[in-house]
């Protein structure tokens, strides 16, 4: 195992959502060089800016002004900078295909990238979601190739599953248990005491590697299939004339009932990490039903969701071609500015398959983001809305929207709308979930 007297130098590759708060915590009790790809994400970071607002830029800075030779924070794209280092944690992104399948891509060339790094002692930690035995099976087997060391002898690894919630400013890093994992009794006692350091809720050790892995794609695998369930509901009970809100008020009156809300389930989590679980399964013969069909149903509520209010205006005498539809939202989720697999996009694509125009108006996501990966526009300050929609969808529940008068923007007395979060009072919306 690495000398415990030796002084420990973190490099954190990936300055993300999960990355960035990480670097932070990190810095103020160790020096941590962060390394990302995306030069402009580096210069914003030693320029005091998160972009992403998981961090505050008064915190930030106060990290960046640390002698970092003691203690604080340094950013970087150029990997070298790195070198020298004893404790590397990657958290870069995991995300899937098109075809649904999980993309390894940017942790493989992130393994690679620290593998050429590595010296005696050195310890790897993972964060970002992967299937369980991803660790050991694969990312182990390139550590030891680059670096020329062997497993559990020249250098150690561990897992710790990132449990960051884009945009929550209550359950933050250090708040929220950690979940700890090594390759050896030895490694991972270092691992879980090196967390124990920031976490201020404590944390748990797993037994093993792979059931760190396992845990963190079963938490959202969870999550994911209660979505479906509601959702389904929602379904069906827009068939019978219910409200679905109304059901799941009363029925919330029972102590064990669990609280769900139907609606779109994006993000670089809950609408992935399924995925990875499956994805394994099916390599082990097993062919999973529930976690699979939770995910076909979330995955098609957009489409759903863009269908309910072409009914509706197609009922109130709206033309549906060439009309002039609203899109409040288009972040994967409230009061955050993370765009990854959002799911709004499915409501886009139908409302352009029916040659409805439309606006999307979203104060928290960047419209060069939105551009660069959906090649949509999108507009982010409230002078740029219209006032004369046939439709107006409610598809993402920011603070900002909670605010506004939705009869000002109506085109005519008729024109409709969708409230897909349920936070509108009742009378204003035409339909919801």
């Amino acid at each position: 195992m690495f000398n415990r007297s030796e002084k420990i130098k973190i490099a954190i590759v990936g300055l993300g959502y999960v990355g960035l708060p990480l670097a932070v915590e990190f810095a103020n009790q160790y020096a941590v060089t962060g390394f990302d790809l995306k030069k402009r994400r580096v210069n914003e970071i030693n320029n005091g800016i998160d972009s992403t607002l998981e961090v505050d830029n008064d915190k930030l800075k106060a990290v960046l002004t640390l002698d970092n030779a003691v203690k604080g924070l340094k950013c970087s794209a150029d990997v070298d900078d790195i070198a020298g280092s004893n404790v590397y944690i990657i958290v870069v992104p995991t995300p899937t295909d098109n075809h649904n399948r999980p993309d390894l891509s940017l942790i493989i060339k992130a393994t690679e990238a620290v593998g050429g790094l590595l010296k005696t002692g050195d310890v790897v930690i993972y964060e970002s979601t992967v299937f369980p035995g991803c660790t050991e099976e694969i990312c182990v087997p390139i550590l030891e190739k680059t670096s020329g060391l062997k497993f559990n002898h020249g250098f150690f690894a561990g897992y710790s599953p990132e449990r960051i919630n884009p945009g929550d400013k209550v359950h933050q890093l250090t708040n929220i248990l950690k979940v700890t994992s090594g390759s050896t009794p030895e490694a991972a006692e270092f691992i879980d005491n090196l967390y124990r350091t920031i976490i201020t809720a404590g944390t748990h050790k797993a037994p093993s590697i792979k059931v760190a892995e396992a845990c963190k794609v079963i938490e959202n695998s969870q999550r994911d299939i209660n979505i479906a369930f509601v959702n389904e509901l929602a379904k069906i009970f827009n068939l019978m004339g219910i409200d679905s809100h109304d059901v799941l008020a009363a029925a919330g009156t029972k102590w064990n009932f669990l609280n769900f809300k139907p609606g779109l389930v994006g993000g670089h989590c809950t609408g992935v990490d399924p995925y990875y679980l499956a994805q394994k399964a099916q390599e082990l013969g097993y062919h999973p039903e529930i976690i699979l069909a939770g995910r076909r149903l979330n995955d098609g509520m957009g489409k759903y969701v863009a269908l309910e209010v072409i009914k509706l205006m197609i009922r109130n005498d709206i033309a549906v071609k060439n009309a002039h539809i609203l899109v409040l939202g288009f972040t994967f989720k409230e009061n955050c500015t993370d765009v990854r697999n959002t799911r709004v996009i499915d409501i886009i694509n139908v409302l352009t398959d029916f040659e409805a125009r439309y606006d999307v108006y979203d104060p928290w996501a960047s419209p060069q983001e939105v551009e660069l990966e959906y090649g949509i526009s999108t507009i982010d300050r409230f002078e740029q809305v219209g006032r004369n929609y046939d439709a107006i969808i409610l598809a993402v529940s920011h603070d900002e929207f909670k605010k506004l008068n939705f009869n000002e923007l109506k085109k005519e007395e008729k024109s409709v709308i969708y409230d897909i979060k349920g936070i509108l009072d009742a009378g204003v919306a035409n339909g919801r979930l």
